[in-house]
């Protein structure tokens, strides 16, 4: 992405007038915005924030040091002081702050763009890939996610799924330098809690679903999808796409205000209740082994769609797409038709092999106990529509889980895996700085044949063993890292694809290697 001029300096009274009252704040010329110490050039404005291991404030001298001109630092309670000169303030609720500030300071990108954020536990990237491909037609989109930040079909790979409030608005200004008028964004939870959205004129919001995830950080599913809610509370917002086949999505959609327009969808098979009907309404759904087809009625118009995507869960992140593009203005044919040609996102339900005496190996995400059921029940009804029987041979499912993360969510993804595959192999999914083995051993404890699972810590033998044991006929699901190209052990990111490794087997097994 092209990275435009540093934005004219503005002072720091100009940047926290209307945001945050100092009395008497000094006209300070500031020419940068950070958050990391180490970052700090001379005139910048040092934001010490709440961190999960330290705090901000630890850093204020370090930045100072480095030619900061102004901090301001999470307080409880408003202070003030001056260290070597430099005013230094304690600043309630600063984290909801900084956006506002990086928006002014920015020259408020998103007030010429328009803006689709995405949020929800399962679905956040597919949704967003698939509306920036339908945007795409009218020129430029830009997206920020998971898979990367930048213009659609040139993304530069991002730390984060939504990334820290400045890292956006900076990415949001670079857009506007490249005339990108569309933009659209996943909202993670964690993004939206911690107030990096900030000062973000969303447009449309678009909601997919709420499932088990995250409560190591957030505590209960009450607080998650309190986090998700915020989008839709954002001022300013025109409509909000909202999956009515989700409890949560029903509440929410009867909670929002009459200034908001709604586009409710779902597939109608009766969890809304008589009294919630979907506006977007899917019928019909058809899978076989080459992608999906459904029936759209709605009160902008009805027609069918076929896309070459596995997956009834992908049916969902269809209509979720439908929605937002008729909230962006788009006419209903119209917008059936920028669909037809939807391709599969990387790390997504992506297959491989299934030809010339090749088992079918589909990679996928799936880390949360909702997707991991979704994606297993999905390979089950593509390969039982493709062979013609209830249910291919056998289903292989290879997964772990992460390490640092809620470990509640452990013995549930056992428990689907269980449920819904034939064999199965637990292996390492970014240990992080946890002890593998006490990942396993969580996991184990949601199987009730424990004697029937096979552990393979090392996630390539994994990988390999499921692929040379599995029959011509047989489906092994790779779940957990999707698009994603390191295994991270401890604090190193050791450069590892599922993709790759899945390649690899594949070659081996056809060229008659690696016989087990």
């Amino acid at each position: 992405m092209t990275t435009q001029p540093t934005p004219k300096p503005l002072t720091f009274a100009e940047l926290i007038a209307g945001i945050y009252f100092i009395r008497q704040a000094p006209a300070l010329a500031i020419s940068g915005l950070c958050l990391d110490s180490r970052k700090t050039q001379k005139g910048d404005l040092f934001f010490a924030l709440d961190g999960e291991q330290v705090h901000g404030r630890d850093f204020i001298d370090d930045a100072i040091q480095r030619g900061a001109s102004v901090v301001l630092w999470a307080s409880a309670i408003s202070r003030q002081e001056l260290r070597g000169g430099v005013p230094v303030y304690g600043v309630p609720d600063l984290k909801n702050m900084v956006g506002r500030i990086a928006e002014r300071f920015y020259g408020e990108p998103t007030k010429s763009q328009f803006v689709i954020g995405v949020t929800g536990t399962n679905g956040k990237t597919s949704v967003t890939q698939f509306i920036a491909h339908a945007l795409q037609q009218d020129g430029p989109c830009g997206v920020l996610g998971t898979l990367g930040n930048g213009v659609f079909g040139q993304l530069e790979k991002g730390d984060f799924t939504t990334p820290d409030a400045i890292t956006l608005h900076t990415l949001l200004d670079d857009l506007r330098y490249e005339n990108v008028k569309r933009v659209v964004m996943e909202a993670s939870s964690h993004g939206l809690e911690q107030g990096r959205v900030a000062g973000v004129a969303f447009d449309v919001a678009v909601f997919t679903n709420l499932s088990h995830e995250h409560l190591d950080y957030h505590g209960n599913m009450q607080n998650y999808g309190r986090a998700k809610r915020r989008l839709f509370e954002i001022k300013g917002l025109k409509y909000a796409v909202i999956n009515i086949d989700d409890e949560y999505g029903r509440q929410m959609l009867m909670s929002m205000p009459g200034a908001v327009g709604t586009v409710s969808y779902g597939f109608g098979d009766g969890k809304g209740g008589s009294d919630v009907l979907p506006s977007l309404l899917g019928s019909d759904l058809q899978l076989d082994r080459n992608g999906l087809r459904m029936h759209v009625e709605s009160d902008w118009g009805k027609g069918d769609l076929q896309v070459p995507l596995l997956g009834a869960f992908n049916a969902s992140n269809l209509l979720a797409t439908l929605g937002a593009l008729l909230a962006s203005g788009i006419a209903f044919d119209d917008a059936l038709q920028r669909l037809a040609d939807v391709q599969p996102v990387p790390g997504r339900m992506q297959g491989y092999g299934g030809v010339n005496n090749q088992p079918l190996v589909v990679v996928d995400y799936a880390h949360t106990p909702d997707a991991l059921q979704q994606v297993l029940a999905a390979v089950r009804a593509h390969t039982a529509a493709q062979a013609g029987v209830v249910a291919a041979p056998n289903l292989w499912c290879v997964f772990g889980c992460g390490g640092d993360r809620d470990r509640s969510k452990r013995p549930l993804m056992a428990a689907v895996a269980e449920q819904l595959a034939d064999k199965v192999i637990v292996t390492d999914d970014n240990p992080r700085t946890e002890n593998a083995q006490v990942i396993v051993a969580d996991i184990l404890q949601g199987f009730s044949r424990v004697d029937d699972v096979l552990v393979i810590a090392d996630r390539a033998s994994a990988i390999e063993k499921a692929i040379l044991c599995a029959a011509e006929n047989d489906v092994v699901l790779i779940a957990g890292k999707g698009h994603e190209e390191v295994q991270i052990v401890g604090d190193a990111r050791l450069p590892f694809s599922d993709v790759h490794e899945v390649e690899r087997v594949l070659a081996l097994r056809k060229s008659g290697g690696g016989q087990l």
